[in-house]
């Protein structure tokens, strides 16, 4: 009896062991695939940029295609002003003016804008919703020019239209999480109003989104941030700045790169 019980014993043991080491292997499994996940995204949104790059027949500071600015143009509420630091600009989150401003530079066709938001749109909205950033999201639409169409133009009116009706945040990221099935297509503007639908507009709202969209009401805020852009220097989208200083791709893709780069911003 009492071998039986100590072969029972040590049978037991050998299964706890086993499914302890089973155990093991697979958070070590979950941790590696979660690393390559991460490099994944980040070497995609270095290829598309380079790929973006290597195609863009006309550079973002060439001042023939660089819209006219209309001072006279309406801006979407909360939108900076066109004399201020960050004119034409969308704010979000709750960050006071002492504390590092983050201004991201995207086109809402751009892929490799796309990649980052897949890869730490979140963490960036984190930053900012926490107070730890000022986030200033610039909206461009110098790819219109590259991929033959208006649609750059006309989503950033939309959303503008959407900034009016308190859903900044959600159609900014509806778009980015909508792309075309194939770089160029774009997007009608019944594919926009129903983004504005997806994006919690509705009623009456949403009636007065179809209209905004309609009558173009913001097209000229769009060149005006556009031309913007051109002035800034940046060569191409995403184009992030954190307090003046240019934050590479990888580091805008990877949460625990930004938030170690803004902990230290804040620090200095």
């Amino acid at each position: 009896m009492s071998n039986s019980s100590n072969d029972r014993r040590d049978r037991a043991a050998a299964a706890k062991s086993a499914a302890n080491l089973g155990g093991k292997r697979r958070e070590r499994m979950i941790r590696i695939a979660g690393a390559a996940t991460v490099l994944v995204i980040v070497f995609a949104i270095i290829a598309i940029s380079v790929i973006a790059k290597n195609s863009d027949t006309s550079s973002p500071d060439t001042p023939v295609t660089a819209p006219t600015a209309d001072p006279n143009a309406a801006i979407p509420k909360t939108v900076f002003a066109s004399d201020s630091e960050f004119a034409f600009g969308v704010p979000s989150g709750t960050g006071a003016a002492s504390v590092p401003a983050l201004e991201i530079w995207e086109d809402f066709q751009c892929p490799a804008c796309e990649a980052v938001e897949k890869a730490n749109g979140a963490g960036i909205r984190e930053l900012a919703d926490t107070g730890k950033i000022r986030l200033i999201w610039r909206p461009t639409t110098f790819l219109d020019g590259n991929l033959n169409n208006d649609s750059s133009l006309r989503s950033t009116a939309a959303w503008g239209c959407a900034i009016d009706a308190g859903k900044s945040v959600e159609y900014h990221d509806t778009i980015f999480g909508n792309p075309p099935l194939t770089e160029g297509d774009g997007f009608t503007n019944e594919t926009l109003i129903g983004f504005a639908s997806d994006s919690g507009i509705e009623g009456p709202a949403l009636d007065t989104f179809t209209k905004c969209l309609n009558d173009g009401k913001y097209l000229g805020w769009a060149s005006n941030s556009t031309a913007a852009f051109y002035a800034s220097g940046a060569q191409g989208t995403p184009h992030a700045v954190l307090n003046g200083v240019v934050v590479p791709n990888d580091v805008l893709a990877d949460k625990d790169k930004l938030d170690a780069l803004v902990a230290s911003t804040t620090a200095s």
